[in-house]
């Protein structure tokens, strides 16, 4: 049988990297095993709900590429895909429940049911279970919640994709509420129904959510019905291995963040593919297709994923150095533009920009602080630099060559005249290799590293490169 699996978020917020995470692996899963990915809309907390919730999350998973064959955006035999439009189903097994004696009508107050739980914090009990108070209760003309009775002396033990076998005993668990009083159901009588309904066979989701699981087999079970197989993956966590925490300003932890900033949806994807699994391939770099042939369950992890800002830059780099010219022009030409930077210039100087930045670029928006330090009026030399530039014999006598032939040149210069010029500077010196090209790199651009030379100083400039020149040569200091 096919798998069919589902990512079922709540519209409290917008995609975080935890929640792409699952929604990735479940769909990883789902298109490894030519099965169904399913995205069902968990929106029972009415008070928690944000208005853009929903369009958000699924806008998001659509640019992440991860595309559901069913959801309020794809309708399929199952629906419908909101939690708020099935509300019937939930009542009819509530119902069902309450005829089979498996679960009961309970009348309490919240007032009763928090001094309640005073009175057990207060006797030093730690599990703060429902006395069952209502359990033989009468029925009431009064407004009343559902809860479920969970059996004695009982254990639910299931094998967990991740974690291998896994227990629970029934005298952790106090009986609790199905249905609320407002006739809303709770998330994990909620959840095990639509689930069933809906064929799930595997979810897969994080750890934090491995308490959720008895209560919902016993619904299963409760009900008689099959539960579908579990998988509770690690925890995300920050490189002081914390939990990856949503009040972590250190840690830019929303999909729609990394969108604004121009990273590659495509990058993103890879990397949280990542998080917590591991291919039996040595490398690091796949494409989506890539990543739904070698997804293999059998190796999610079962140690926490760390969270590597510098992991993520250097795939989302790789993932830019794949791109075409046009492709690497339409990511950064939003962000110049938003800066002014293009105001005046030609769709050459763009093409050269975006083309000289291509290899040392990390997302789109970078283009933006590489272009300025790019173009500063006076760039400083490191104490590395200006010890390197002091060791070359003859290294003044190199750039006022180069700047003396730079200035006889009248016609329009392009790269393939500035490396002409360096080449007539060399021969006229003698000098070649490093001693030739690091200098002039320096004092073009303040740097002993950087893009392609020609290409560097064709987008500098002639007027640029010139006052850049005189002032390193007027600078007593260094040479």
């Amino acid at each position: 049988m096919k798998p069919r699996v589902r990512y079922a978020p709540s519209p409290t917020g917008h995609l975080h990297i935890g929640n792409a995470r699952t929604a990735l692996f479940n769909y990883l899963y789902a298109k490894h095993h030519q099965g169904a990915f399913i995205v069902r809309i968990e929106d029972t907390d009415v008070a928690r709900n944000v208005e853009t919730g929903i369009a958000s999350q699924m806008a998001h998973l659509r640019w992440l590429g991860i595309e559901p064959d069913e959801s309020i955006e794809h309708n399929g035999a199952y629906g419908p895909y909101r939690q708020l439009e099935r509300l019937d189903l939930y009542t009819r097994y509530a119902e069902q429940l309450l005829e089979k004696n498996l679960a009961y009508k309970c009348y309490c107050t919240a007032e009763e049911l928090e001094a309640e739980r005073e009175a057990l914090k207060d006797a030093g009990d730690d599990k703060l279970h429902y006395s069952r108070k209502c359990l033989h209760a009468p029925h009431q003309d009064a407004p009343y919640a559902i809860r479920f009775k969970v059996p004695e002396n009982s254990t639910w033990t299931f094998e967990d994709m991740v974690k291998g076998n896994v227990t629970f005993h029934s005298d952790d668990i106090g009986d609790w509420v199905i249905m609320k009083q407002n006739g809303i159901p709770t998330y994990n009588f909620a959840c095990a129904v639509d689930d069933h309904l809906m064929a799930i066979t595997h979810v897969l989701r994080g750890e934090d959510h491995i308490t959720n699981t008895p209560k919902q087999m016993m619904v299963f079970k409760a009900l008689g019905w099959s539960p579908p197989v579990y998988g509770h993956m690690t925890l995300i966590v920050n490189e002081q291995g914390k939990k990856l925490s949503k009040r972590d300003g250190a840690i830019l932890q929303f999909i729609e963040q990394y969108k604004d900033l121009g990273y590659l949806p495509e990058a993103l994807f890879n990397f949280i593919a990542l998080l917590g699994w591991s291919p039996q391939v040595e490398e690091e770099i796949f494409s989506p297709e890539a990543l739904i042939e070698h997804f293999d369950a059998r190796r999610l992890s079962t140690s926490p994923a760390r969270f590597d800002q510098t992991k993520l830059t250097y795939i989302n780099n790789r993932h830019i150095k794949m791109l075409d010219s046009e492709a690497l022009k339409a990511l950064c030409l939003p962000f110049l533009e938003q800066a002014n930077i293009l105001e005046g210039k030609d769709e050459s100087f763009v093409d050269s920009l975006i083309d000289v930045f291509r290899d040392r670029l990390s997302y789109g928006s970078e283009i933006v602080a590489l272009y300025h330090d790019f173009f500063q009026d006076n760039p400083e030399l490191s104490s590395e630099t200006q010890a390197f530039i002091t060791t070359i014999e003859g290294v003044r006598s190199l750039l006022e060559t180069f700047l003396r032939n730079l200035d006889e040149r009248t016609e329009v210069l392009t790269p393939d005249i500035y490396k002409e010029i360096i080449k007539e500077t060399g021969k006229t010196c003698g000098m070649k290799g490093k001693n030739l090209f690091m200098p002039i790199r320096i004092a073009a651009s303040g740097s002993m590293h950087g893009p392609d030379l020609p290409k560097m100083m064709h987008l500098l400039g002639k007027d640029t490169l010139k006052r850049r020149f005189v002032r390193l040569l007027q600078d007593e200091d260094i040479l």
